[in-house]
């Protein structure tokens, strides 16, 4: 790198150097920003958050204040282009219509960089940009923290060990009571938004689905604007059939008065049923942070779902299915150790291109009201 003393390799070297802290800009700093990557960014052993680019100044201060005035602010990305030599990282947490623009930039300047989700608004974008870090040797993740969700890392411990048999059907729910609309780009019928259920939390039940049981083959979805005054789609349904052939039913919605399980898994031999959220969006929200031997993403006893057969987990079927603790740190320490080269990209564009696959399927199926080959 350029720069007097400086340790770290110029941008678009494969790795940096061993023991040099990785100094990460990160893009945004709204919702996702600020509870999500800035605490999970500043817990990674070996990352150190070096600027976060906000115009807000409000957002500004709180950056500050919470990560030390030696964190530097920056008003636009382009502040980072032009410091591209003395960063190894950049984290794009900005609105989804700039995903892509954005991550075109960083990945011309040389620098590796972590996209919310979703990546883009369309597969071929995100095959576009696939191929642009694989023609650079540049690495290029998709932030798909629900993959290290408490009940996700159980189920996927419950179909190893092979208990439940053959799945033959997955249900999941991304459920929510909000009779009315809070507004902002996340709700906004503007296409080039890409707001909307189907596209946020559709995004993570779309790529949990696909982890666990592979490419899907089919798509039928119905989506609604059911909320008096809402732009975008607040309650969607979603039917996945995978190559294997078990069968997804996938339900994102902000009008569920009555919420359903987050699992249903029914297999030949037993089925899952868990309800209830991860615990660590909570926390991050309320200020807790991950810290090195502390307990983190732990839930009570009463929450953990059941395994059995034959009757309603509700009235004592099955037994319990002690719940894993979530683990978001993982996601950025896997992230560091495929920057030293040391580990595999944990999410890559690839993966979330075929995602996508999934929900542009569903857009068409839910318009036309077919069900839509891949």
């Amino acid at each position: 790198m350029t720069g007097t003393g400086s340790t770290r390799p110029t941008p678009g070297s494969p790795h940096p150097s061993p023991g040099s802290p990785l100094r990460v800009g990160l893009i945004g700093y709204g919702l996702a920003g600020s509870v999500f990557h800035a605490p999970l960014i500043a817990a990674t052993e070996g990352f150190v958050l070096d600027t976060v680019v906000t115009s807000n100044p409000e957002r500004q201060a709180q950056a500050r204040a919470e990560f030390g005035d030696a964190l530097r602010c920056a008003a636009s990305a382009d502040e980072l282009w032009d410091r591209a030599d003395e960063l190894d990282l950049i984290v794009i947490a900005s609105p989804n219509k700039t995903h892509v623009s954005l991550a075109t930039a960083a990945l011309k300047a040389g620098l590796p960089a972590v996209v919310d989700k979703p990546i883009a608004g369309t597969a071929a974008e995100a095959r576009e940009l696939a191929a642009l870090a694989d023609e650079r040797g540049l690495l290029l993740s998709v932030f798909q923290n629900r993959r290290w969700d408490n009940d996700f890392r159980t189920l996927r411990k419950l179909l190893d060990d092979g208990g439940l048999g053959d799945v033959w059907r997955f249900e999941s729910r991304f459920e929510r009571w909000r009779p009315r609309p809070k507004g902002g780009w996340r709700e906004s019928g503007d296409p080039q938004e890409i707001g909307g259920l189907l596209y946020d939390l559709g995004s993570h039940v779309v790529d949990q689905a696909l982890v666990l049981f592979g490419p899907a083959v089919s798509v039928y979805a119905e989506s609604d604007v059911r909320r008096p005054g809402a732009e975008a789609d607040d309650d969607t349904f979603i039917a996945v059939t995978h190559a294997n052939g078990v069968r997804s039913h996938l339900y994102v919605s902000a009008t569920t008065a009555q919420l359903g399980p987050r699992f249903r898994v029914l297999g030949s031999e037993a089925g899952y049923v868990k309800y209830g959220l991860d615990p660590q969006e909570a926390a991050l929200r309320d200020g807790k942070r991950p810290a090195t031997h502390t307990p983190w993403g732990v839930e009570d006893e009463a929450m953990w779902g059941r395994v059995g057969s034959g009757e309603s987990p509700l009235t004592g079927g099955g037994s319990p299915a002690p719940t894993l603790p979530g683990d978001y740190p993982a996601y950025y320490a896997a992230v560091a150790a495929a920057l030293r080269g040391e580990g595999r990209n944990p999410v890559s564009a690839h993966e979330a291109a075929a995602a996508l696959d999934v929900l542009e399927a569903a857009r068409r199926s839910a318009r036309d009201g077919v069900t839509v080959t891949l």
